[in-house]
């Protein structure tokens, strides 16, 4: 971890700044929303086009590589999200905002890609599982430490805008005085949605379900404070509490997943999820217990993201891993951009409570969909067979998950030689 930390520390550095401020702005657009008068439905739909924009550069931005350079794209598009940020407190008006959230969603995906690909090319092959678990860490205190920025500024005005643009800016420092060239990007033939779906049901349904999950905690949770009539801290605080779990939870339902039956710690783990969001629709008016919510909630939705991936992983050779990676993130995507959407639309029918609701159901749903894949196929695959588990947060983009991918392939190729007398050459 040390090694991973004196070769990267600088893009590390960037990329936590750039976390600052993507999780200020977060927080920052649905309290200001309130204040400005704008309907949950209005809110979900600005909310939800940051994902809509994520999910269009994930896609986009390895061309506008190839074509330019990592440098080029990378300054052009935090460019454009310094200035973003700033417009939205001056333009308040909710299809001006949708339209800033496109733009934001796919440069922070743009800039993500970049900033993964320099970290990805820092290190070695010994130290990739290393740079990826510091890289969720980055992401989660990023989110973390922007909660108690928000919580003593005032939303209101304009200085907490200004603050996540020029933490943006500033990423640029450290990432850009650091990186070395990196390669050209590998054009990957993707597997089809058919091809992934027959490989792995659950793995489809499971991740397209939890996009709308982390889309909802992510996009709407401020907008649930602010309906619930929580304060600015109590708003920072509880968002906090999401990632804190997200963050200490990860590694526990990891080291399970490599001992136990995946689908059976995936229904677990969904159900138990479930079960804590209907608890916040019950009692979260008492702020103690929503915070107790909020952290298993978080705690257990972010690991089951990098669970569904390790399953799925169960079923594919190595070569095939990559190639499915593309299909994986399109339907997280997909759930993602929903998300938001349709917890607006259920805020508004029955009040602030909705929030927790529509991830209790998508929770519980995944969890019984998993337990019904278990009476639809046996367990093939042993706890010896499985490849570890890495640690992955579902905002990541496509460089991190092909990453891995790529651990998870290296370490079938090392169970398959382990396995195999004949390919033992030791």
């Amino acid at each position: 971890m040390l090694a991973v930390l004196g070769s990267a520390w600088a893009l590390l550095l960037g990329l936590t700044l750039l976390m600052l401020g993507n999780g200020m702005v977060g927080t920052l657009l649905g309290i200001r929303g309130g204040i400005e008068g704008f309907s949950t439905f209005q809110m979900s739909i600005v909310m939800s086009a940051y994902f809509l924009g994520f999910l269009g550069g994930s896609r986009m931005t390895p061309d506008l590589i190839r074509r330019v350079g990592h440098v080029r794209v990378f300054a052009a598009l935090g460019s454009l999200i310094s200035a973003a940020l700033i417009l939205f407190p001056s333009i308040t008006d909710p299809w001006v905002w949708t339209a800033l959230r496109v733009l934001i969603g796919f440069c922070f995906s743009g800039v993500y890609v970049t900033a993964e690909s320099w970290l990805n090319n820092s290190v070695d092959n010994q130290n990739r599982g290393k740079a990826l678990s510091l890289y969720l860490i980055v992401q989660m205190l990023g989110i973390i430490v922007a909660q108690g920025i928000v919580s003593i500024g005032d939303p209101s005005g304009f200085i907490l805008f200004i603050v996540p643009s020029v933490l943006v800016s500033l990423a640029f420092a450290p990432i850009l005085l650091s990186v070395s060239p990196t390669p050209a990007f590998d054009s990957t033939k993707a597997m089809t949605l058919r091809q992934l779906y027959e490989t792995s049901p659950l793995g489809c349904v499971g991740v397209f379900l939890l996009g709308g999950v982390f889309s909802a905690q992510f996009a709407m949770a401020s907008v649930y404070g602010t309906e619930a009539g929580l304060t600015v801290p109590q708003i920072s605080s509880f968002i906090a509490a999401i990632y804190v779990g997200g963050l200490l939870l990860q590694y526990p339902i990891g080291w399970l997943s490599d001992r136990m039956d995946r689908r059976r710690l995936i229904m677990i783990v969904s159900l138990s999820g479930g079960a804590a969001a209907a608890t916040g629709a019950l009692f979260g008016n008492v702020f103690a217990i929503l915070l107790g919510v909020s952290f298993l909630t978080g705690g257990l939705s972010n690991p089951l993201y990098a669970l569904l991936i390790a399953y799925t992983n169960d079923f594919l050779d190595g070569d095939d891993m990559a190639a499915a990676s593309g299909g994986l993130i399109f339907l997280n995507g997909l759930g993602a951009i929903s998300g938001p959407i349709i917890t607006g639309w259920v805020m508004g029918a029955i009040g602030a409570n909705g929030f927790w609701l529509f991830i209790s159901i998508l929770m519980v749903a995944t969890g019984l969909y998993a337990a019904w894949r278990m009476t639809r196929r046996p367990a093939t695959v042993t706890t010896d067979e499985t490849a570890t588990y890495a640690p992955l947060a579902p905002i990541a983009t496509a460089v991190a998950f092909e990453t891995a991918q790529e651990i998870y392939a290296e370490n079938v190729d090392d169970l398959e030689s382990v396995s195999d007398p004949a390919t033992d050459r030791s």
